[in-house]
């Protein structure tokens, strides 16, 4: 997933589907769909919790005002999880797959 910014980098906790992410510009990562959008879009997250340019930080009660500009890389999917239900004795069992589809996104400014 994404990777934590070190105490001189600016990074930023932003807030999208429903889970919080630590991002910092050039920062790649895969986040809940975001909804019809095209490979190559700009997408911007005014949900930012948190803000540190790593000399000041700025905390939101619950948003900083702050904007976070990202690209739109394209769909993914997670891995295969296999779902088995059994019950002993009673000769019952179901198995049920699922696949998660992500939005991967690339963070550019803060």
């Amino acid at each position: 997933m994404a990777t934590t910014a070190t105490k001189n980098e600016a990074f930023a906790v932003i807030m999208t589907g429903g889970k919080q992410y630590v991002v910092s510009a050039g920062d790649t990562l895969e986040v809940e769909l975001l909804g019809d959008h095209k490979e190559g879009d700009t997408i911007t997250f005014d949900t930012v919790l948190m803000t540190d340019d790593g000399a000041k930080a700025n905390v939101g009660a619950p948003y900083t005002g702050g904007k976070v500009t990202a690209t739109y890389l394209g769909e993914t999917k997670g891995p295969k999880l296999s779902i088995i239900r059994y019950k002993a004795k009673s000769n019952r069992d179901r198995k049920i797959g699922h696949r998660q589809h992500y939005a991967k996104i690339k963070i550019e400014t803060i």
